[in-house]
């Protein structure tokens, strides 16, 4: 069997590229230049969890204490701009990036802050900072209207996939499997709603 943190890490070193990949084809679309594109999937895949790491206190920050995760975010801007056209056609927008990361990140995040100490309330709150805030950044560099502040159904999924993880803690002995349980919620949620056009309402008045 695969060792708890062995397993986290790999997660963790998968949520960053596949957010940075989201980050670096949000760039290639705004016609950014190559370096343009590190710095967009870099915010893109770190940027949650270093704000989250600078909340909880966890410094220096996860990234600056491995240099792996720099690496994966050079080469998502390599495999994105190398193979750009499969990648493009397998990403259907960039729906499955973002999707999965927000997935992995927000269980990531809630394992951390879990792991210091804090209530399981801060915990879901710091998984949804971790899963939404890189993608905050990335669309306010590059001039898009963030998608947690529409009516998709995004910050949401993080908060019902990150409920999920916490309770199954209480009942199920196996982390991965919690893990797992977790991120195929979000990920669940975040593609139904897409699916069938779920929305959250602007107003109390949507409601009636």
């Amino acid at each position: 069997m695969i060792e708890v943190d062995h397993f986290i890490y790999a997660v963790d070193i998968i949520g960053t590229l596949v957010f940075a990949i989201s980050g670096v084809l949000t760039a290639i679309d705004k016609k950014f230049d190559f370096v343009g594109a590190i710095v967009i999937g870099t915010v893109t895949a770190i940027g949650g969890g270093t704000i989250r790491d600078l909340l909880i206190g966890s410094t220096p920050v996860g990234w600056l204490q491995d240099t792996n995760y720099l690496l994966t975010v050079f080469a998502a801007v390599l495999i994105c701009y190398f193979f750009h056209k499969p990648v493009r056609r397998w990403r259907k927008g960039m729906f499955i990036f973002d999707t999965v990361g927000i997935g992995l990140f927000t269980i990531l995040g809630i394992q951390k802050t879990l792991a210091i100490g804090l209530a399981p309330t801060i915990a879901i709150t710091m998984g949804i900072v971790t899963a939404v805030f890189g993608g905050i950044l990335r669309d306010i560099l590059t001039n898009r209207d963030p998608l947690i502040f529409r009516k998709e159904i995004y910050a949401t999924a993080c908060l019902a996939g990150g409920i999920i993880y916490v309770v199954s803690l209480q009942y199920i002995s196996n982390p991965n499997l919690c893990m797992s349980l977790g991120v195929g919620a979000v990920i669940m949620i975040r593609a139904l709603s897409v699916k069938f056009h779920w929305s959250i309402p602007y107003s109390p008045r949507e409601w009636v």
